[in-house]
C-alpha cells in the first residue's frame, strides 16, 4: 500500500520501512520482518534487506547515566536523522510503530519523542503508520493510542479489541491524504490488488459493531484512563520497594513490572510469571525483556484490580528464593 502509493503521486517507488524496534511480528515475510525480536526470523529467511531498525525508545534500560529523557529522546531522533541521511529520504516509504510498544517491553514514548519524530517524518514526506492493535480501542484511556500520543498516522493498523477477541478480525485505516491519491487514480489504476480471503467477514463486522456499541455505551475507554492509575499505585505500593523490581510503568489498562539485576540470559520475570498462575493472576511474560505485563480487561473493577496487586504481590514473595539463586 506504501509503495502503491508513492507510485500514484508519480515519485520514485519507496522501497525501505524504518521500525522502531520492538514487537512488531507476524506470519508474513514483511510484517516479520519488522520486528527487532530476532527468534521470530528463525529459519524464516527474514528480516527482508528493505527494512531498517531504529534505536529502542526505552528510556529506563537504554538511557545513559547522567542523561534525562529528554536528552535521550534528542539522541534517538539524532540517530533517525542519520539514518535517514544514509539511506536516502526518497528510498524510505514509511515508519512504522505502536504509539505504546506491547510485546516488547510495554514502553512509553520517551519525553517528546512523537513530536519531534513526527516533525522529521512530515520534513522527509515519509509516511507513518500506527500499529494499534494492541492500543487501540481503549486500552491507554483514549479510544486509540494515537490520540494519546499525539499521533498524526497516515495508516492504522486495529485489531483484537475491535471485536473483543471474541471473533477474528481486523482493520487497516488510512489517512485522507491517502485515500484522496488513490480515489483520483482509480479510474486509470482500478482497484487497489490488496485483500485476503475472509476480509468483510460479515459475522465478524457484526460482532464488532456489537462490540463497539457496549464500549461507547458503558465508556469503556474512560474506564480504562480512570482505572489506570489505580493500577500503577496498586503495583507500586505492593512491590516497588522489591530489589528485584527496577521500573513500573503504564498508561491506562496497560502496565508493565521490569526486572533488574540478573545476569544476561536469566528470565526472572518467568519465574515470576509461573508463581503469579499459581497465585490466579494472569500476567504475560514478555520475550525480549525481564518484564512481566498486566493487560486487565476494560470491564476490571476497582477492587478487582486491587486483589490482583495482591496476588501478584503474593507470587514475587513466593518467587524470591528462586529469584535469589539467580543472583547466587
Amino acid at each position: 500500500m506504501v509503495n502503491y502509493y508513492n507510485n500514484l503521486r508519480g515519485k520514485p517507488a519507496k522501497k525501505k520501512i524504518i521500525a522502531r524496534e520492538g514487537a512488531y511480528h507476524g506470519l508474513t515475510l514483511a510484517s516479520g520482518s519488522l520486528t527487532g525480536i530476532k527468534f521470530y526470523h528463525t529459519a524464516f529467511d527474514m528480516p527482508l534487506d528493505t527494512v531498517r531498525l531504529t534505536s529502542c525508545p526505552h528510556y529506563f534500560a537504554f538511557g545513559e547515566d547522567g542523561e534525562s529523557e529528554a536528552a535521550y529522546t534528542d539522541r534517538l531522533i539524532a540517530d533517525l536523522e542519520a539514518m535517514i541521511a544514509r539511506e536516502g529520504a526518497d528510498t524510505i516509504g514509511a515508519f512504522i510503530a505502536e504509539p505504546v510498544m506491547g510485546t516488547g517491553g510495554v514502553f512509553l514514548p520517551p519525553e517528546g519523542y512523537f513530536a519531534k519524530l513526527q516533525e522529521v517524518l512530515d520534513r522527509h514526506d515519509i509516511l507513518l503508520i500506527s500499529d494499534e492493535v494492541i492500543t487501540g480501542f481503549g486500552r491507554t484511556g483514549n479510544w486509540f493510542g494515537s490520540g494519546t500520543c499525539g499521533l498524526r498516522p497516515d495508516i492504522v493498523s486495529r485489531a483484537k479489541g475491535l471485536t473483543s477477541a471474541y471473533f477474528p478480525m481486523s482493520a487497516s485505516v488510512i489517512s485522507t491524504r491517502m485515500w484522496e491519491v488513490f480515489a483520483g487514480a482509480s479510474e486509470e489504476m482500478g482497484v487497489v490488488m490488496h485483500g485476503f480471503t475472509y476480509s468483510g467477514h460479515p459475522v465478524g463486522a457484526s460482532i464488532a459493531l456489537a462490540n463497539l456499541d457496549v464500549m461507547e455505551q458503558e465508556d469503556l475507554p474512560g474506564r480504562a484512563a480512570t482505572l489506570g492509575p489505580v493500577l500503577l499505585d496498586a503495583l507500586r505500593a505492593r512491590v516497588g520497594d522489591s530489589p528485584f523490581v527496577g521500573d513500573i510503568r503504564g498508561v491506562g489498562l496497560m502496565a508493565a513490572v521490569e526486572f533488574t539485576g540478573f545476569p544476561q540470559g536469566t528470565a526472572p520475570h518467568k519465574i515470576v510469571a509461573k508463581h503469579a498462575t499459581a497465585a490466579r493472576v494472569l500476567t504475560r511474560a514478555l520475550p525480549y525483556l525481564p518484564v512481566t505485563s498486566l493487560s486487565p480487561p476494560l470491564t476490571v473493577t476497582e477492587a478487582e484490580i486491587i486483589e490482583a496487586a495482591d496476588r501478584y504481590a503474593r507470587a514475587l514473595t513466593a518467587a524470591t528464593p528462586d529469584l535469589e539463586a539467580l543472583l547466587a
